[in-house]
């Protein structure tokens, strides 16, 4: 039985319901610290939305600590990172639609070297 650390980068879109006014001032007044130009994969999760008020991104980092079992820990991770983007549009009162998400493992990425 192998037992490897696994990082995947988690990329969870989906799009607002709901919002009253009260919470699209309070959205625009942060519109430019939720940005996709200084958005960062992070632990607790990133949160990314334009000035539309329509879709929006959250970038999380799962980690996981399992037997190989690419697949099944691929969807692990896909789904804890839609619990994580849940949560936090939960915190912050912010209602949404049906959220979609995919997973990349940074220990599969492989990269060419220059010769």
């Amino acid at each position: 039985m192998l037992v490897s650390d696994r990082t995947y980068r988690v990329i969870v879109r989906g799009f607002f319901t709901g919002l009253d006014e009260a919470r699209q001032a309070a959205l625009l007044d942060d519109v430019d610290q939720h940005d996709i130009l200084s958005a960062a994969f992070t632990d607790e999760g990133t949160l990314i939305y334009d000035r539309a008020l329509r879709n929006f991104t959250v970038r999380c980092v799962v980690r996981q600590t399992s037997e190989a079992r690419p697949g099944i820990d691929d969807e692990a991770a896909v789904q804890a990172g839609i619990d994580r983007a849940d949560a936090i549009l939960t915190q912050q009162g912010l209602t949404h639609g049906p959220l979609r998400a995919t997973a990349t493992c940074m220990e599969d990425i492989k990269i060419k070297r220059r010769r």
